[in-house]
């Protein structure tokens, strides 16, 4: 399939679509690692071409851990997606991020347990670098595009530790403690193994990170009600089609060098001519280039 955009967007809760679209046209792509969470959505966001994957489908019908993140990931690579950005909700385990606010990261915390996390395997090994696991350059151009914009009760924070659980139960009170000793800024479900697939498909990734509530450790935790909760989301959605729209307009005048679109060059330990035929035919989207 030939490159039809260079940037991709991976909708979470409460952002199922972005309204701002045109020219849209759904996308099924099959994977070798199964069927993504639902087709690609196509479409020109002042005059330039993007593409948007709701990670839970449409109608939020997969759970955190039952998320194909290979497939999605493998899907946004097969289209052409050099830049993706991961907008996902998430609860705050820091006073200082309230609800309403946006997060930055630019360090994860894998607390998952169930979920495929590397394209390989089969008889071909890779070690990617993931000290950094979020793209500097990505994350700079969405604060920036963050804070150009005029979002009422929103502050924006530069960075921080995003814990990743696996779900789908929220967080007991002991754990929510712990992740506060540790210095996390927010909680959320979904953005790992995401974020080490688009490193290991070479793809610059960023998280915008928005808060839909405090964690169970708050002493508000629980005056907090569902509707609060929904009422967030929407607002949190509105607030992140405005911010994304802004990206794209500043990655496509000046879209930066990223040490992603190379992760792979020292990488792959396995010769790949002693590799098996089948698993680099599987694998040839994300090895072409080193074959």
């Amino acid at each position: 399939m030939t490159a039809q955009a260079k940037i991709g967007i991976i909708g979470g809760s409460g952002l199922y679509k972005m309204e701002a679209l045109t020219d849209v046209e759904e996308i099924q792509i099959e994977t070798p690692f199964g069927d993504p969470s639902d087709a690609l959505i196509l479409g020109t966001l002042d005059g330039t071409r993007v593409a948007f994957l709701a990670r839970h489908g449409r109608n939020h019908t997969y759970m955190p851990s039952e998320v194909p993140f290979r497939a999605n990931v493998y899907a946004m690579k097969a289209i052409g997606v050099e830049y993706l950005i991961s907008a996902s909700a998430v609860g705050s385990l820091q006073e200082a991020a309230k609800p309403l606010d946006m997060v930055v990261p630019n360090q994860f915390i894998d607390r998952t347990k169930n979920r495929a996390s590397t394209f390989f395997g089969e008889g071909i090994v890779a070690h990617i670098a993931f000290g950094d696991p979020v793209c500097h350059a990505l994350a700079q151009v969405l604060a920036d595009a963050v804070e150009s914009l005029d979002l009422d009760g929103t502050t924006l924070h530069r960075g921080g530790t995003y814990v990743c659980m696996e779900g789908p139960a929220f967080s007991t009170r002991a754990e929510s403690n712990l992740y506060r000793s540790w210095g996390a800024t927010v909680i959320g479900m979904t953005n790992l193994p995401e974020a080490k697939l688009a490193r290991e498909a070479e793809m610059a990734y960023a998280t915008l990170a928005m808060v839909t509530d405090y964690d169970c450790w708050h002493t508000d935790h629980d005056n907090v009600t569902v509707e609060m909760v929904i009422g967030n989301l929407m607002k949190n959605a509105a607030n992140a089609q405005r911010v994304i729209r802004e990206v794209v307009k500043r990655l496509t005048l000046d879209p930066p060098d990223s040490e992603a679109h190379s992760a792979l060059k020292y990488a792959v330990i396995t010769p790949l001519d002693k590799a098996p035929p089948a698993t680099l035919e599987k694998l040839k989207l994300l090895l072409g280039k080193y074959l």
